[in-house]
């Protein structure tokens, strides 16, 4: 039986195989750049010339860095018969969502989205070896 956690936020992913055998960890970096929208007025005048901020074209250009993000860690799920992800922020819900729209057959095999801070790798091992650890042991 071959277990996957993925520890995943917006910079990188941790992508735990958990078996038999001990664990295996890989590091994804993602190449997700961080948007600071700037707009307002270009004068203090009141009234004077104002900037156009187009919250569209940055939103559209980081869903496509995430789709690519999203497709490096997706080989490494391939054969796994359990997928727990974890993280900080969003970046899980938006993979689990990645994975129900257009791998559906890995999909199937994701127990859930659970929150969990900034770790070490240490810790996010840790951390991954437990949760199926106490999933086997609900299930027997």
């Amino acid at each position: 039986m071959k277990n996957i956690g993925i520890w995943m936020d917006k910079e990188k992913a941790y992508v735990i195989t958990v078996n038999e055998n001990g664990e295996e960890m890989t590091t994804i970096t993602s190449n997700i750049e961080n948007f600071r929208i700037h707009g307002g007025s270009g004068t203090r005048l009141k009234g004077g010339p104002q900037d156009v901020v187009h919250d569209s074209k940055y939103l559209e250009r980081e869903k496509r860095q995430f789709k690519a993000y999203f497709s490096e860690i997706v080989p490494f799920l391939n054969d796994a018969n359990n997928i727990a992800i974890f993280g900080p922020a969003e970046a899980g819900e938006k993979f689990k969502k990645e994975l129900e729209l257009n791998y559906k057959s890995i999909a199937q095999n994701v127990e859930g989205v659970f929150k969990a801070d900034s770790m070490t790798e240490n810790q996010t091992r840790a951390l991954i070896r437990d949760h199926f650890k106490n999933t086997k042991e609900q299930i027997v």
